[in-house]
């Protein structure tokens, strides 16, 4: 794909659709979004394992966003 199928591929769209693309297209900037967003599906299903551990992080007390925030703001 070269940038400009891309811009044909736009020019293409109806304007109903400009919002989604708009909102794809800025995605697509982040490289990290985009391999997140180019990842396959992972439809693996959980094991009893997997399941313990989520309800186990579940019952851990959370952190509030104030705190988490004062700490990435810290360093």
């Amino acid at each position: 794909m070269t940038k400009s199928e891309l811009h044909r591929l736009v020019d293409a769209l109806p304007e109903e659709s400009l919002p989604a693309a708009a909102i794809l297209l800025r995605r697509a900037q982040d490289p990290v979004a985009a391999k997140l967003d180019a990842a396959r599906h992972d439809d693996e299903e959980l094991t009893e394992e997997d399941l313990r551990a989520v309800r186990d992080a579940r019952r851990e007390p959370g952190v509030a966003w104030s705190e988490a925030e004062a700490e990435l703001n810290a360093g």
